[in-house]
């Protein structure tokens, strides 16, 4: 046994010892399916495959890094990542680097990150640990102030522009203050306000986000340019029927039909090579990590551990949907990743800290209080 084994095999095999069996195995497959469709859909850009095992493989050791965490410590954590998010966040509209058009990225040399990805965590983990202190006495105001931490990054995101990442954000801290127990009636004004703002919305959009709504009601106005992604995307669903054409044998992604087929459209790749089969077994994968992050949330220990654990699994299910709905031309194209299946580090390594804390709080699921 060589020294390195001898030195990280043990701590290997404790923390492996500490992941939940049923959602580590889930994750495996959804692991493998995700590597097999990017083999494909990254053929004429073979270091991207490579790229994405290190992804896993970073993801993975993060993941079982929180996992080995308390539940303790994941409170601790909530505001250092939420502030350190927000900072990351107003440097990115200063000095972050614009990649097709929109500056959503900081360069720190090494590496590239997306700071709103890791709103994606901070902004629940924030509120989950703001209602927590609050636990049986959340006023009016404590709903309030919650509304401003998530408003506050969403109009970070937004700015840059990144109109699909901040809903999605807005999403994510939703979930908590739902769960923390916002009044129906509240609820009801909420709605009422969003929908009468939308005129406003409408006006302070960008030419191509307006674009992109007007393409979904209308594809066909005009096939070669904004509806291109969408049309291309829902013939190769479409072609690859009922059992698809066969991992490699994609006509609309070897002929390179499908955009962003290694990222936000990698859903038409898999789509087309394994058909309704293969989708139907993608959901099942996907609906049982919802479900068994669900199963954590409902037997976890204190209200943080609650919270937490049930936006995650949310947050992973408005994901999923968002992208497969957005590829299908059901939702207008907003460039969000498809989980556990997309090429990118960020968004991966954000699972990866999700489903670390998610198992996390399953090995303390016992404990009284924190």
């Amino acid at each position: 046994m060589t020294p390195l084994a001898q030195r990280f095999g043990p701590w290997l095999r404790a923390r492996m010892a500490e992941l939940d069996p049923v959602l580590l195995a889930t994750l495996g497959v959804l692991s493998l399916v995700g590597l097999a469709t990017l083999y494909s859909a990254a053929s004429d850009h073979p270091g991207r495959f490579g790229e994405q095992v290190r992804n896993y493989a970073l993801a993975g050791v993060i993941m079982m890094v929180f996992a080995g965490l308390s539940p303790r410590m994941l409170k601790r954590l909530a505001l250092p990542v939420y502030s350190i998010g927000l900072v990351l966040l107003a440097a990115v509209l200063v000095a972050g680097v614009s990649v097709k058009g929109a500056q959503r990225w900081l360069d720190l040399g090494v590496f590239r990150i997306q700071p709103a990805e890791i709103m994606k965590l901070g902004v629940p983990m924030m509120l989950a640990w703001y209602f927590d202190r609050r636990e049986g006495i959340a006023r009016r105001t404590d709903f309030a102030v919650a509304g401003l931490l998530v408003l506050l990054p969403v109009a970070l995101i937004a700015r840059q522009p990144d109109l699909g990442t901040a809903l999605l954000v807005l999403a994510a801290g939703f979930f908590v203050i739902f769960f923390a127990g916002l009044p129906w009636i509240w609820l009801g004004l909420m709605v009422s306000g969003v929908l009468a703002m939308l005129p406003v919305a409408w006006m302070l959009m960008h030419d191509y986000q307006r674009n992109r709504i007007l393409t979904l009601v209308d594809p066909m106005s005009d096939p070669l340019g904004k509806g291109f992604h969408t049309l291309q995307a829902m013939i190769a669903i479409g072609s690859g029927g009922v059992f698809g054409k066969g991992w490699m044998q994609g006509t609309q992604t070897h002929l390179e039909f499908i955009p962003e087929r290694t990222s936000d459209f990698i859903f038409a790749v898999y789509s087309e090579e394994f058909g309704l089969v293969g989708n139907l077994v993608l959901l099942i994968l996907l609906l049982v990590v919802v479900a068994r992050a669900l199963a954590i949330a409902h037997q976890a220990a204190t209200p943080f551990t609650r919270l937490l654990a049930a936006a995650i699994a949310l947050i992973i299910f408005t994901f999923a949907f968002v992208n497969m709905a957005m590829v299908s031309g059901i939702l207008p194209v907003v460039g969000v990743p498809l989980p556990f299946i997309s090429y990118g580090g960020t968004a991966l390594v954000t699972l990866g800290m999700a489903c670390g804390m998610l198992m996390c709080v399953q090995r303390n699921r016992k404990l009284v209080q924190m």
